[in-house]
């Protein structure tokens, strides 16, 4: 074979196995790692590839693996539109780790209730691991990888047990703002929650009954309205809301707090003036309103990043922390001065 012939051929695993006289099942082992192999025949192998410029094929260092190299990463399809910057940032951070180990995503869209996707991905052995972006109370998704013994990673806080999660730490964030607000003597405060079958909607929830307890406060029960994601429905409460003249509004996130704002402007109710309104989740929409509002700051994109990393190295046979909660900061705007 001519030196230019062999710049210009895409070298295959038959190709080095003919060259040095070996099979093919040898040269698998030697690019893996795996396997029976001498030492010698590996470092002749390896050497021989490094001069021929040798990468290897994902699809044939996959088989030679027993691997897809394909993640399936899940998108819940409950989603509002306003919680799509969170799942791009994550996916971003996946990505950017999945790409760096040769790894592509399949991305698809769930009910926690309807598997049959999930079901289908895994059947047909299309991957070799999944990442859940939304955690349940009642998780079937979760049941069922489990079942399957699939490595998979929640994006979020999960109540099943050998779960591997990764999270923000939901709890102690909203313990730290409910904190300060009440230490601005902010003392009748009233909690919009979305759904309660979500985990996040709980972990809030603790977090701000915590900061009552921490502080030897007592909690008015009539003020906490869970459920409200949807629109009909927060509008009704929010009269109720405004009846009871409460010193401020806390929501469990930017979706609900941007309904929450169009009802005070509509009823011509001033923030901070009137009620001050805050936010158990930053977004872009809430740092740029007027006036900006006081909320808490996850990063989602290393989330996702520490999220792929994490199933990575499941996948691998290594040992990973079953739960990781990352940091967050809060941000203290003009809506709760």
């Amino acid at each position: 074979m001519g030196e230019n012939s062999q710049e210009n051929k895409v070298l295959t695993i038959a190709d080095i196995a003919e060259d040095l006289g070996v099979s093919k099942t040898t040269v698998s082992r030697a690019i893996s790692g795996k396997g029976r192999i001498g030492s010698g025949t590996r470092e002749r192998v390896l050497k021989y590839i490094e001069e021929h410029n040798y990468t290897p094929n994902v699809i044939a260092k996959g088989l030679a693996q027993s691997k897809t190299y394909n993640l399936a990463v899940v998108m819940p399809g409950d989603y509002e539109l306003i919680d799509l910057p969170f799942f791009q940032n994550c996916i971003m951070g996946i990505q950017e780790i999945a790409s760096s180990f040769d790894y592509d995503m399949l991305l698809t869209v769930c009910n926690n209730a309807d598997v049959t996707k999930l079901e289908r991905i895994v059947r047909n052995r299309k991957v070799d691991g999944v990442i859940l972006l939304r955690s349940f109370v009642k998780d079937v998704q979760v049941e069922y990888l489990q079942e399957k013994k699939i490595p998979f990673i929640v994006v979020g806080t999960s109540g099943y047990k050998g779960a591997v999660q990764v999270d923000n730490d939901h709890r102690a964030a909203c313990k730290e703002l409910t904190s300060i607000l009440l230490m601005k003597r902010m003392k009748k405060i009233a909690l919009i929650g979305g759904n309660e079958e979500h985990v996040v909607t709980q972990s809030r929830l603790k977090g701000f009954q915590d900061a009552f307890a921490e502080l030897e406060r007592p909690i008015d029960e009539s003020l906490i309205y869970m459920n409200l994601d949807n629109a009909v429905l927060l509008e009704d409460k929010m009269d109720e809301i405004i009846r009871q003249e409460v010193d401020c509004i806390i929501c469990m996130d930017d979706a609900i707090c941007m309904e929450v704002l169009y009802k005070l402007r509509r009823e011509e109710i001033a923030v901070p003036d009137q009620i001050r309104v805050a936010s158990f989740y930053n977004s872009t929409v809430l740092e740029t309103h007027d006036p900006s509002i006081t909320s808490l700051d996850f990063d989602a994109k290393e989330l996702g990043m520490l999220v792929c990393r994490t199933l990575l190295d499941m996948i691998e046979g290594e040992k990973v922390e079953e739960k990781t909660l990352l940091g967050y900061e809060v941000r203290l705007r003009e809506s709760t001065k």
